[in-house]
């Protein structure tokens, strides 16, 4: 069992926004299941519905998505999520722009939670040199860095919100998943189980479950065993002052 302590006094509201369906249980699964036991509240917030998850070219795109809201909702539960949001963006085709920037920052201004949860808009290049990171899951990080800081927490950017009763808020920390460079790993093997079943709930993207369980299973740290595994999830962790 891990002995590290994110250092929390209190219960926390954390809000992750990323770019897909599946997006939250594969980046950080096992850390957001270890808030949940923690007691902390977990809001969800996706920006796309994830039509184009899919090599079927006769597949309906709205009906897909509508599939992989249904699997994201099943998801979440079993993490242990309060809520999950979803703000139809076209997938394949997010763009970090102003108007895109304001429905994140209304988002961060309604939901106010203590820490935010989003992708890192450098990761290029995953691990393994196999293959390239998605350019949603990158527009999706921009996408939050630009929301959080600085136009979330100021009255100057986008003055019409505080018409909306929205007031400024600035969150206490921020995590970005699946980073370029991270400055924390988080231990997550007591939770591994729990990230693996919520990955049950998106059929439509893991095929084989037998298949996709014994790749899971595999991606143990290089210091650890098939027969005694250890899992870590990696982050870029920003506290500010």
């Amino acid at each position: 069992m891990s002995n590290f302590s994110e250092g929390w006094n209190q219960k926390m509201k954390i809000l992750v926004i990323l770019a897909h369906p599946d997006d939250p249980e594969f980046f950080c699964g096992g850390t957001l299941a270890r808030w949940a036991l923690q007691g902390h509240e977990i809001v969800y917030a996706l920006l796309t519905s994830g039509d184009k998850g899919t090599d079927d070219p006769n597949q309906d795109p709205s009906l897909l998505a509508r599939i992989r809201e249904e699997e994201q909702r099943a998801a979440a539960r079993v993490i242990g999520v309060s809520r999950v949001e979803f703000l139809h963006q076209p997938d394949g085709f997010l763009f970090p722009t102003e108007a895109l920037r304001k429905d994140v920052v209304r988002l961060i201004r309604k939901e106010k939670p203590d820490i935010l949860v989003g992708s890192d808009p450098l990761n290029y290049y995953p691990p393994g040199d196999t293959r390239v990171n998605h350019p949603d899951h990158r527009a999706a990080g921009q996408i939050v860095l630009d929301a959080c800081y600085p136009a979330a927490g100021s009255p100057v950017y986008f003055p019409e919100l505080l018409a909306e009763g929205l007031a400024p808020h600035s969150v206490k920390e921020l995590w970005m998943s699946i980073p370029d460079r991270e400055n924390l790993e988080v231990d997550v093997t007591d939770t591994w189980k729990i990230k693996l079943e919520a990955l049950h709930c998106h059929r439509t993207q893991i095929g084989d479950p037998q298949a996709f369980d014994q790749r899971m299973l595999a991606r143990h740290t290089s210091d650890s065993t098939d027969e005694n595994p250890r899992y870590t999830e990696r982050f870029r962790r920003i506290r500010f002052q």
